[in-house]
Protein backbone atom coordinates (compact mmCIF):
# COMPACT_ATOMS: atom_id res chain seq x y z
CA UNK A 1 0.00 0.00 0.00
CA UNK A 2 1.28 3.30 -0.87
CA UNK A 3 1.33 6.30 1.36
CA UNK A 4 -0.94 9.52 -0.51
CA UNK A 5 0.42 12.63 0.45
CA UNK A 6 -2.77 15.75 0.24
CA UNK A 7 -2.61 18.83 1.10
CA UNK A 8 -5.80 19.52 3.36
CA UNK A 9 -7.55 22.74 3.82
CA UNK A 10 -7.65 23.70 8.02
CA UNK A 11 -11.46 23.40 9.35
CA UNK A 12 -12.32 26.60 9.20
CA UNK A 13 -15.32 28.29 7.80
CA UNK A 14 -16.52 31.81 7.80
CA UNK A 15 -19.46 32.83 10.06
CA UNK A 16 -22.30 35.74 9.08
CA UNK A 17 -20.10 37.91 11.66
CA UNK A 18 -16.88 37.54 9.60
CA UNK A 19 -15.71 34.76 12.64
CA UNK A 20 -14.27 31.75 11.68
CA UNK A 21 -15.40 28.87 13.15
CA UNK A 22 -13.83 25.57 13.82
CA UNK A 23 -15.00 22.60 12.00
CA UNK A 24 -18.78 21.79 12.21
CA UNK A 25 -18.44 23.61 15.72
CA UNK A 26 -19.56 27.19 16.75
CA UNK A 27 -15.92 28.04 18.67
CA UNK A 28 -14.09 30.37 16.94
CA UNK A 29 -10.42 30.12 15.94
CA UNK A 30 -9.64 33.32 18.03
CA UNK A 31 -10.81 31.23 20.94
CA UNK A 32 -8.66 28.44 20.16
CA UNK A 33 -5.29 30.63 19.42
CA UNK A 34 -5.50 32.02 22.51
CA UNK A 35 -6.42 28.94 24.49
CA UNK A 36 -2.93 27.68 22.56
CA UNK A 37 -1.06 31.00 23.12
CA UNK A 38 -1.71 30.82 26.93
CA UNK A 39 -0.22 27.31 26.79
CA UNK A 40 -2.92 24.88 27.14
CA UNK A 41 -2.48 21.81 24.89
CA UNK A 42 -4.39 20.52 22.29
CA UNK A 43 -6.08 17.45 24.40
CA UNK A 44 -6.52 20.32 27.06
CA UNK A 45 -8.34 23.13 24.24
CA UNK A 46 -10.49 19.54 23.34
CA UNK A 47 -11.53 19.55 26.87
CA UNK A 48 -12.63 22.94 27.29
CA UNK A 49 -14.30 23.06 23.56
CA UNK A 50 -16.03 19.35 23.82
CA UNK A 51 -17.75 20.00 20.06
CA UNK A 52 -14.28 20.12 18.43
CA UNK A 53 -12.04 17.04 17.66
CA UNK A 54 -8.37 16.40 18.77
CA UNK A 55 -7.38 16.77 14.59
CA UNK A 56 -9.26 19.97 14.40
CA UNK A 57 -7.69 21.48 16.76
CA UNK A 58 -4.48 20.32 15.09
CA UNK A 59 -5.10 21.14 12.59
CA UNK A 60 -5.69 24.97 13.29
CA UNK A 61 -2.66 25.02 15.43
CA UNK A 62 -0.55 23.69 12.49
CA UNK A 63 -2.28 26.48 10.49
CA UNK A 64 -1.53 29.12 13.19
CA UNK A 65 2.11 28.38 13.20
CA UNK A 66 2.81 28.14 9.62
CA UNK A 67 0.59 31.83 8.80
CA UNK A 68 1.15 33.94 12.39
CA UNK A 69 0.91 37.16 10.01
CA UNK A 70 -2.44 36.23 8.62
CA UNK A 71 -4.27 35.09 12.03
CA UNK A 72 -2.34 38.04 13.90
CA UNK A 73 -4.65 40.02 11.11
CA UNK A 74 -7.66 38.41 11.45
CA UNK A 75 -6.91 38.54 15.68
CA UNK A 76 -6.68 42.60 15.43
CA UNK A 77 -9.61 42.82 12.82
CA UNK A 78 -11.99 41.00 15.48
CA UNK A 79 -10.75 42.60 18.29
CA UNK A 80 -11.47 46.03 16.26
CA UNK A 81 -14.87 44.94 15.49
CA UNK A 82 -15.62 43.61 19.19
CA UNK A 83 -14.39 47.17 20.36
CA UNK A 84 -16.90 48.56 17.88
CA UNK A 85 -19.76 46.68 18.86
CA UNK A 86 -19.04 47.25 22.83
CA UNK A 87 -19.19 51.26 22.12
CA UNK A 88 -22.29 50.68 20.09
CA UNK A 89 -23.53 49.41 23.09
CA UNK A 90 -22.68 51.43 25.43
CA UNK A 91 -23.45 54.42 23.84
CA UNK A 92 -27.04 53.53 22.97
CA UNK A 93 -27.63 52.84 26.98
CA UNK A 94 -28.88 55.52 28.87
CA UNK A 95 -26.84 57.29 31.24
CA UNK A 96 -27.24 54.54 33.82
CA UNK A 97 -25.08 56.63 36.59
CA UNK A 98 -27.76 59.08 36.40
CA UNK A 99 -30.52 57.09 36.26
CA UNK A 100 -29.25 55.59 39.96
CA UNK A 101 -29.17 58.73 41.14
CA UNK A 102 -32.68 60.01 40.39
CA UNK A 103 -33.82 56.29 41.50
CA UNK A 104 -31.92 56.91 45.06
CA UNK A 105 -33.49 60.58 45.30
CA UNK A 106 -37.09 59.32 44.54
CA UNK A 107 -36.70 56.39 47.20
CA UNK A 108 -34.98 59.10 49.76
CA UNK A 109 -38.22 61.11 49.61
CA UNK A 110 -40.56 58.88 49.78
CA UNK A 111 -38.85 57.68 53.14
CA UNK A 112 -39.36 61.42 54.05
Amino acid sequence: MELVLQTEAPPLRRDSSGGMRVGNSRVLLELIIRAFEDGATAEAICQRYETVTLAEVYSVVAYYLRHPDEIALYMQQREEQAKSVREHIEGAQPDLIGVRKRLQARRKMMAS
